[in-house]
């Protein structure tokens, strides 16, 4: 059997969790990845209540559902970002408080750790996020930014989740940070240096995730081999680029998803420029079995249309490596 495929509810959070459980298995898919916002998953209350988890699965069971993550990549967002009024939109108000920047960070961190606690109760082995930066504003090295400022940010980042990291080894949880602009890793050479930042520790690794990486450039195929032993989970997601008018490049002129200026944008799955082949032989080369995740984004689709297709789309590309080598028949015995 190939890899589970499995529906990623961030982008669905408006929908109560059951209702996006029935709609998810007529679609097809195998599982939920549990966004830790809306009704979907909610970390205080797996904490508070030992009947909660189970509830869940217990729900999830009833459609045929697995799960293999959760992911809390608002909370995450807040532990090294410098804080502003934009994150008191994606977080609670326990979490916000009275928006002292370095009281959200750390009550953020808390509650990231209390994540990997309540994924330990839910009976799965990965949370995946993001984790903020300090030094993302300095992306433009102009005016000049010095060696000394972005060694600041990568130590920032070790002294905030080096903790957590240690907290989520105890709970025997992973941590897999989505590679992605504004977080302390966007491309291959920022990601190896958050890596080294935490000394490799084993419990940091990659939600994979090849539509940040294509418009910018990065080769995402050559993230999945060189980061083969990191990647805990895997997004499935589009993205087309070169295909605006001219006016707006990369860094996307503040205009917003579905203008036809823009240079890049989110797609369904197999109506942008990413090549899902390529992704499942590397994936298949390097050892993951790991669920593929549908992260549906696109503007101009609309979204049952898009889940039901993305899945069916994935679960085509996907495939089982070979078990031998294609000409061993012809070996004498």
């Amino acid at each position: 059997m190939a890899r589970p495929v499995t529906l990623f509810t961030g982008q669905w959070a408006d929908l109560p969790l059951e209702v996006l459980a029935q709609k998810a298995k007529s679609w097809g898919y195998d599982g939920l990845e549990l966004a830790c916002w809306g009704d979907h998953f909610e970390v205080d209350k797996a904490l508070k209540d030992d009947k909660y988890c189970k509830a869940k699965r217990a729900m999830l069971d009833k459609y045929g559902l697995k799960v293999f993550a959760i992911s809390n990549h608002l909370v995450g967002q807040c532990i090294c970002d410098n804080i502003d009024q934009r994150h008191k939109s994606i977080i609670s108000p326990e979490i916000w408080g009275d928006g002292k920047p370095e009281g959200v960070r750390q009550r953020a961190a808390q509650n990231m750790i209390d994540a990997a606690k309540a994924a330990k109760k839910l009976g799965i082995g990965v949370v995946n996020g993001f984790t903020g930066s300090s030094i993302w504003h300095l992306l433009y090295s102009f005016p000049p930014v010095s060696k000394d400022m972005i060694d600041a940010g990568y130590a920032d980042f070790a002294k905030r989740f080096t903790p957590i990291l240690d907290a989520f080894k105890k709970e025997g949880i992973k941590f897999g940070l989505e590679v992605h602009p504004t977080e302390i890793a966007f491309d291959i050479a920022s990601a190896q240096r958050a890596v080294d930042a935490v000394k490799g520790h084993e419990c940091f690794g990659f939600n994979y995730d090849p539509s940040h990486f294509g418009y910018q450039g990065v080769d995402y195929v050559k993230f999945i081999r060189t980061f083969g032993k990191r990647i805990w989970h895997c997004h499935m997601k589009d993205v087309w680029w070169g295909h605006g008018d001219g006016t707006v490049g990369v860094f996307g002129g503040h205009i917003d998803f579905a203008d036809p200026r823009r240079f890049w944008d989110f797609r369904s799955i197999g109506h942008g420029d990413i090549n899902f082949e390529e992704i499942i032989v590397a994936l298949n080369d390097v050892g993951y079995q790991g669920p593929l995740s549908i992260e549906w984004e696109d503007s101009r689709m609309d979204r049952e249309h898009g889940a039901a297709e993305s899945g069916q789309f994935i679960r085509k590309a996907d495939f089982k490596p070979s078990q031998l080598a294609f000409d061993s028949a012809f070996e004498k015995k």
